[in-house]
């Protein structure tokens, strides 16, 4: 029956791209490319089978130009937040790839009755490494980090192997993942490691169209479903816009060394535990005089999938968060394995961020900082190299 189904949805849908007349560039390789405005590149992989291939952009929040680039020939579109642009790749002028630009739809449960505020425990340990309690597919009790730097589900290869009862298929199949009073639909994905003390981590992705508080003077994760008023009223709250990058958000920060300040955009990640890291060819392109900053230490760290990092620790004089400066941070410098392909970009770390007791509003997808009692603590690397 499925596959009579598919069989079906797959007449129609290539039977109505007919129908639409639609734009057709060449290509002689499989190979393609997607660079999305604000300067992200994506590889492509063009596939005749797939009807359509979806390719999803960043979450949009205005009108945005994406080109898809083949060897031989590209096409452009404006596309706006929830639309889909259609076109086909004729192949080796033979192979005609029906292809699809998405935007995600746009989310907003502000109008729902009653309103949701969802009121979560909230941990964080030694490590900076924030999580709650959850239940993964109504049977296992696990320990997840929130993990603003990813999306959907992640579990370690260690706990899929021994702590799941149940035997979960991996990347395309849809589970229920429950958070304090609310259940969430996400698909599951494996990695080497997370944050410390966990089994896995999940994404902001899961509370799109809401609002997420992080609230560390009460030790508490609050979902709701509209902003509480007092928060744009109270002078205290910086407020920062989110910028989408492929699947991850960003805000703007500045660093200063020497009086040179440079400006750009930061990965906003909670399941960073450390307190920042900088690009380093973003660092050259700003003149910044990261060659003066006091070296702390040298060590190699692992990324998600256990990769090795080598990573310098360095002292930075001044970091602006909002209208909040902080001084003299151990912050890392970024060599190689970049977050996102085609990007460069800082990190914020949850050693920084827990600093602020934090408002995520992903209906006007802007983001409200608040010091709390961590905002004076001293930083761990400082602590650990007795400085």
């Amino acid at each position: 029956m499925k596959q009579l189904l598919l069989i079906a949805f797959t007449f129609l849908f290539v039977t109505t791209f007919a129908q639409k007349k639609l734009p057709i560039i060449k290509a002689n390789s499989k190979t393609a490319k997607i660079y999305e405005e604000d300067g992200l590149l994506k590889g492509w992989n063009i596939d005749p089978k797939t009807k359509p291939d979806v390719y999803t952009t960043s979450k949009l929040v205005r009108v945005k130009t994406v080109k898809f680039r083949t060897d031989i020939d590209s096409i452009t579109f404006k596309i706006k937040p929830g639309e889909k642009k259609d076109f086909i790749v004729l192949l080796n002028g033979k192979d005609s790839c029906y292809t699809q630009i998405a935007s995600p739809e746009i989310k907003n449960f502000s109008k729902i009755k009653p309103e949701i505020h969802d009121s979560i425990p909230l941990f964080i340990n030694n490590e900076s490494t924030i999580y709650v309690k959850s239940i993964f597919n109504k049977v296992d009790s696990l320990n997840l980090n929130f993990d603003s730097g990813t999306t959907e589900l992640v579990l370690t290869n260690e706990v899929l192997k021994h702590k799941i009862k149940s035997d979960p298929k991996l990347y395309n199949t849809t589970y229920n993942l429950n958070i304090g009073n609310s259940d969430y639909k996400t698909k599951l994905y494996p990695a080497e490691l997370t944050g410390v003390g966990t089994d896995g981590r999940f994404g902001w992705d899961l509370f799109d169209g809401k609002i997420v508080e992080l609230n560390y003077d009460k030790n508490v994760m609050i979902v709701h479903s509209i902003l509480p008023k007092y928060v744009s009223r109270d002078k205290d709250f910086s407020k920062l816009n989110i910028k989408y990058l492929s699947s991850l958000f960003l805000v703007e920060s500045t660093i200063e060394q020497g009086g040179v300040k440079n400006t750009n955009w930061f990965l906003f990640d909670t399941g960073y535990h450390r307190t920042a890291m900088l690009d380093n060819d973003l660092l050259k392109t700003g003149n910044f005089p990261a060659d003066k900053m006091e070296v702390i230490k040298k060590v190699m760290m692992h990324g998600a999938t256990g990769n090795e990092i080598p990573v310098v620790t360095s002292n930075l004089q001044i970091l602006k968060i909002g209208k909040y400066e902080l001084k003299d941070i151990p912050v890392q410098l970024l060599t190689g394995n970049k977050p996102l392909r085609g990007a460069n970009i800082h990190i914020l770390g949850n050693e920084v961020l827990k600093r602020f007791n934090t408002f995520f509003d992903f209906q006007n997808n802007v983001i409200y900082l608040k010091p709390n009692h961590f905002y004076n603590d001293g930083y761990v690397e400082q602590k650990k190299s007795g400085a």
